[in-house]
């Protein structure tokens, strides 16, 4: 009986007339950023490449209503970055990329400037502590002390 129990179990899972257990989606993409598990068990997407309108997972399982249906809600919680407004989100792997995707750099607290970029105090509200190092010495002021042009 319980041979039986086993085999009806395993055909109704295979013929998808039981439910399946919930998958974890989480892993890490390129750069160790978050990122979203495809069916395959090996395609992993950035987080932002989620619910962009184009299909990433072989299966299309990235755009599925079910997911896509009422971002951020809808989404998977390791794939949200709530920002300090409680308005704003932006998606996790767009968290400490040296760029202001939330508009109050809360996405960007904590974040040390990598070997690519400019400690300084920008004056354009797209980065929030440090520049990208090839706007140094490109003529134009991007740090309030002038020393993307003077230091960098």
């Amino acid at each position: 009986a319980l041979a039986l129990l086993v085999l009806a179990a395993a055909v109704g899972l295979a013929l998808g007339l039981l439910p399946r257990a919930p998958v974890n989606r989480f892993c890490a993409a390129t750069n160790n950023k978050t990122g979203f598990l495809c069916d395959d068990r090996v395609t992993c997407i950035l987080a932002r490449q989620v619910c962009d309108k184009v299909s990433h997972c072989r299966n299309g399982e990235d755009e599925e209503e079910k997911l896509c249906g009422d971002v951020p809600r809808s989404l998977p919680g390791h794939l949200v970055f709530q920002c300090s407004s409680p308005l704003s989100w932006v998606y996790a792997d767009q968290r400490c990329d040296g760029l202001n995707d939330c508009g109050d750099c809360s996405d960007e607290v904590g974040a040390p400037c990598g070997w690519e970029w400019w400690s300084c105090s920008p004056v354009l509200y797209e980065y929030c502590s440090c520049v990208p190092r090839r706007l140094c010495r490109d003529g134009v002021q991007h740090c309030l002390a002038w020393s993307d042009e003077l230091l960098c």
